[in-house]
């Protein structure tokens, strides 16, 4: 399974990025897929899981402004991110769940400065 993310980018504070990830090359629908990110010093978090018949799991620092979610096929997560502060800056990393596999992405950099 490839990933494939997008859509990082420098926003000012207070200001909206979306990510997405494709994946390609899975057989069968990946039942998780999610979102980790990296700050400069810090161990690599969670920030956001979707795992088909549970609700979303949210990091508590992004509760109530991150939104993630998935297209049709299944095979697409993105992650709406709003009200963005300095503290959101890091590289941000697709996570996928396939058959007791793990798989990572590049990693996408969101850097929220002014």
């Amino acid at each position: 399974v490839q990933l494939q993310a997008s859509g990082g980018g420098l926003v000012q504070p207070g200001g909206s990025l979306r990510l997405a990830c494709a994946a390609s090359g899975a057989i069968g629908r990946i039942i998780t897929m999610g979102w980790y990110r990296e700050a400069p010093g810090k161990q690599r978090e969670l920030v956001a899981i979707h795992t088909y018949g549970l609700s979303p799991n949210y990091a508590d620092s992004v509760k109530g402004r991150f939104t993630i979610s998935r297209n049709i096929a299944g095979d697409t997560v993105y992650m709406q991110m709003n009200s963005l502060k300095p503290e959101d800056t890091a590289v941000y990393y697709c996570n996928a769940r396939h058959y007791d596999m793990t798989y990572w992405g590049k990693g996408t950099l969101v850097t929220v400065s002014s």
